[in-house]
């Protein structure tokens, strides 16, 4: 043995190990199944990433809340960016997450902003195209798994705010392959039939892999073009998909789906009570206010009635108010009136004159005619004039009558009474 060969301490060669680690390497992804997870308390995250030969530690520090959130357990296949790191030390080196997302989600969200970029700017999620929901449908679609946790939470809900309401359900995968196409029949079926005035789509919570159908471009048009106002509640609270962009309304879970397609039973039913307490009341004031005019207009006529001259009275104060606003009038006002008027005379007495000369001639002409043609003048001539036995109407022929015809004979100075033989 050398003596003057250098002695390495075991923290010389853990911080060689460390510096030589850090430096060659920048940060990467890597991807794995974890094992061994656990979540400390003080929100750091600590488990082994593994594959089919090896596994390596890995900690990710604050990340406990985003793992519970994207649902990493056990067993779960991730892809974590982040550098390597070397805790010199117990001269253990180990990966430092940085990022971290389920596996395969990098391509499935390429694909999803693909297509939701692609549907925005067909005019597909914009505001003006949503169709309001119905106040109190009577009938509510489903299109939802039958036996999934998420159509009997919806139920639940439904039965406590709306007991009465009607829900048909379309069976429907939500998962895996045909999903999306029978979820899309299903929302076909409520339009053709028209068995609903409102449909919801739900499923509960899961990956991104778990929900992709819900990112089927065409089940995305089939909502678009619904006749039926649609509601999509997939997945949970921080899950979104192409349905909930499309829909015309969207629910962060199913049981706030079943919130927002009824209103509460019981607190509808107060609300109307009391719209119809304040219209009762609405009305009992304005009769009471009805009542108390007709009151009023009964005791003034029945007064007028007694008192005739409270009427005249009440004119004659009136023309006397009128008197008075008329002697207020100006002076120079009524100068400029009377001045106005005498123009106004002047300009027509010259065919007011010539209108009074032409109607003395006619009124002459006219008594004139009178003259020739008045019975009277007739009588004086020799003529006479025969009536019936009561002078109601003159006989102006002889063939109607018969003997014993009692008539009146009239001269100009008297009548006879005559009977014919």
């Amino acid at each position: 043995m050398n003596s003057q060969e250098p002695i390495w301490s075991v923290s010389a060669v853990n911080k060689m190990v460390k510096d030589t680690i850090e430096g060659s390497f920048m940060p990467f992804w890597m991807g794995g199944e974890v094992g061994s997870l656990l979540m400390h308390r003080s929100g750091h995250v600590y488990f082994q990433m593994k594959d089919e030969r090896s596994q390596i530690r890995v900690c990710w520090f604050g990340g406990a809340e985003q793992c519970r959130a994207l649902g990493v357990n056990n067993g779960t296949i991730v892809e974590v960016w982040g550098s390597l790191s070397v805790y010199d030390v117990r001269g253990e080196y180990q990966f430092v997450v940085r990022k971290l997302r389920l596996a395969g989600a990098g391509v499935l969200h390429q694909q999803f902003e693909m297509l939701k970029n692609k549907l925005a700017a067909e005019g597909l999620f914009d505001p003006e195209r949503k169709k309001p929901l119905p106040f109190l449908p009577r009938t509510i679609g489903v299109v939802s798994s039958p036996s999934g946790a998420a159509i009997r939470d919806f139920l639940q809900i439904i039965n406590r705010r709306f007991p009465n309401v009607v829900i048909k359900i379309y069976p429907a995968k939500v998962q895996g392959e045909n999903a999306a196409s029978e979820v899309a029949a299903g929302v076909d079926f409520f339009n053709r039939t028209g068995e609903a005035e409102v449909i919801v789509v739900t499923r509960g919570g899961g990956s991104m892999e778990d929900l992709w159908c819900f990112n089927d471009e065409n089940l995305a048009r089939m909502i678009a073009a619904s006749k039926l106002p649609v509601i999509s509640a997939v997945g949970h609270e921080i899950d979104f998909t192409i349905c909930d962009f499309v829909a015309d309304m969207r629910a962060p879970t199913p049981s706030a789906a079943a919130e927002l397609v009824i209103g509460n039973y019981t607190d509808i039913t107060r609300q109307l009570n009391l719209t119809i307490e304040n219209m009762m009341r609405s009305f009992d004031l304005r009769f009471a206010a009805i009542r108390e005019e007709l009151q009023t207009a009964s005791a003034t006529v029945d007064s007028y009635r007694r008192h005739p001259e409270l009427i005249i009275r009440k004119w004659q104060a009136k023309l006397n108010e009128l008197n008075i606003q008329l002697a207020h009038i100006s002076k120079a006002a009524v100068a400029g009136e009377k001045q106005q008027l005498g123009k106004l005379i002047n300009g027509i007495d010259s065919t007011a004159r010539q209108f009074l000369s032409s109607a003395v001639s006619s009124l002459d002409n006219i008594d004139a005619r009178i003259y020739a043609y008045d019975p009277m003048r007739q009588l004086e001539r020799g003529f006479a004039m025969v009536y019936d036995s009561k002078k109601e109407h003159l006989i102006a022929s002889s063939k109607n009558l018969s003997p014993g015809t009692e008539m009146i004979i009239r001269f100009a100075d008297g009548e006879i009474r005559v009977k014919t033989v």
